[in-house]
């Protein structure tokens, strides 16, 4: 009896230009193609478009490499690491573009086109002009043999021959069929006049060599896949399944820009969105796992990645939902995690929990990390909010200082500090409960202690509970920065106002 064949090994790719750093777009398309790859057990493709040196930043390839990587997106075959069908930069490729030009010419679908910048630059405004459409007029696709013999040693560029009836229709795995009339396409540019192939030819040859059997990328290619469908017919090559998956929008409909915010993967790094709450972000735009969970991790989205739950429209990039879903993560992670994690931010202030300036507060950077982390919707404010912690309070908070270091509160936070030190208990409840006991023996309310007592030890008026703060710096670092602040504000009372 006879058996079906073994169905294709799944060969997904993404193919950037080293041109800067990644954007959320890229790490969309490359994270989308990571997840299909993995669902299907199948092979991901990196592949580097580096054919305009003119665009080419130095640096770039390996930044983008090393930022795709910190978001957990890793590769099978790449310029990077190998793989049996090197080699993996275009600009190493060049011979192979050249056999495969010599075969799309000698099946008589490609020809030399010798007009000049000046003849197509005058025909696209006759056309703009009668509001029609720019595309190339043909001119020397209709040559003949003896008026090619003229210009063979002018310089050419090389335009395959589209059909002038008839249309290619795409069936996208997401889309479903669009269908391309080739009136309107023109017969375009697959070789530059100085030898370089055009990126349509170039990203054919690649698929079909590297044996890509499924196309995923932005919705803005969807364009430039009927003519790339028309170069695998004109080469006699089978193409692969092309899917294209939502543009990435703002929250305005527009295009997103640097002027919506952070766009690139390392803006979002030096804000302190932690690399795994990201990942999950970008996963979820254009994509809706079936059991409607929000927070997956790299293996949960592999395990239910399914192009046919891909809307069509585009996403909407939201940063408050990204800032919700990285509050999200630091709350559920184990405190120590996220202490791992928030290191490097503080010490990126100048701040070092393991050598702290005026010494170590009464417990450990885990427990520190623990109680601040509620407030913290990333690893920047967590750092901020656990500067005073490790940090001597440089600056009082303005709106506290005016509303909270008013007169008398000098004497109060000296008495404070006399009364503290003398405190032998210095648990959370039992601080509580002697606050309790000194406001009612200075007949004042709790809320003229505690205030300023905040804003004496933490330079601000806001964090966890004020007791659950002294208790965590301790009588060692607690007194002095009452003492500092009472002398503070009696230097500022005492100065003259001009």
């Amino acid at each position: 009896m006879p058996t079906n064949p073994p169905a294709p090994t799944v060969r997904v790719r993404y193919a950037p230009s080293p041109t800067g750093s990644v954007h959320v777009g890229n790490a969309h398309t490359a994270l989308f193609n990571y997840l299909f790859s993995r669902r299907h057990q199948g092979r991901f493709v990196y592949r580097l478009e580096d054919t305009d040196r003119s665009r080419e930043v130095a640096g770039a390839a390996e930044t983008q490499m090393a930022q795709l990587r910190l978001l957990g997106i890793t590769w099978d075959e790449g310029p990077d690491v190998g793989g049996p069908y090197r080699p993996y930069r275009q600009s190493e490729r060049t011979s192979r573009y050249q056999e495969a030009l010599d075969r799309v010419v000698a099946s008589g679908r490609a020809y030399r086109c010798y007009c000049s910048a000046d003849r197509l630059a005058a025909m696209r405004a006759e056309q703009a002009q009668a509001g029609r459409p720019p595309r190339y007029d043909g001119r020397c696709r209709h040559l003949t043999d003896a008026e090619r013999a003229v210009h063979a040693n002018e310089p050419h560029v090389l335009r395959l021959a589209v059909p002038e009836v008839g249309e290619t229709v795409v069936s996208d795995l997401i889309r479903g069929d669009v269908r391309f009339q080739h009136s309107e396409l023109d017969d375009f540019v697959i070789q530059k006049s100085d030898g370089t192939p055009l990126y349509n030819f170039g990203v054919v040859v690649d698929d079909h060599e590297m044996a890509i059997t499924h196309v995923i990328r932005g919705d803005e290619h969807l364009a430039n896949t009927p003519k790339q469908l028309l170069l695998y017919e004109a080469l006699g090559w089978d193409p692969p399944l092309f899917a294209h998956i939502p543009m990435l929008l703002a929250a305005d409909r527009s295009k997103l820009s640097k002027r919506h915010g952070a766009t690139a993967l390392v803006d979002f790094l030096e804000q302190g969105i932690l690399p795994e709450a990201l990942v999950n972000y970008l996963g979820l735009l254009g994509f809706s796992p079936p059991d409607g969970r929000e927070m997956l991790d790299l293996d949960a989205m592999c395990q239910v990645f399914d192009l046919a739950r891909v809307q069509r429209s585009a996403a909407v990039y939201d940063p408050k939902k990204l800032e919700w879903l990285n509050t999200q993560y630091l709350k559920a992670w184990p405190a120590a995690r996220v202490a791992d994690r928030v290191r490097p931010a503080l010490m990126a202030r100048g701040i070092s929990p393991d050598a702290p300036a005026e010494g170590p507060p009464a417990i450990d950077f885990v427990t520190a990390v623990d109680m601040v982390r509620e407030r913290a919707h990333t690893l920047v404010d967590l750092a901020a909010g656990l500067a005073f912690l490790y940090a001597p309070v440089g600056t009082y908070d303005p709106a506290g200082v005016a509303k909270h270091f008013g007169p008398g509160v000098a004497e109060r936070l000296r008495d404070l500090a006399a009364a503290l030190e003398e405190t032998s208990d210095w648990s959370h409840d039992a601080l509580e409960a002697r606050y309790s006991e000194l406001a009612a023996a200075w007949d004042v309310s709790r809320g003229a202690l505690i205030h300023p007592t905040r804003l004496a030890i933490t330079g601000t008026t806001v964090g966890p509970s004020l007791f659950a703060c002294l208790a965590a710096l301790g009588p060692a670092l607690v007194v002095p920065r009452l003492q500092s602040a009472s002398a503070w504000i009696l230097q500022e009372h005492s100065e003259p106002k001009s």
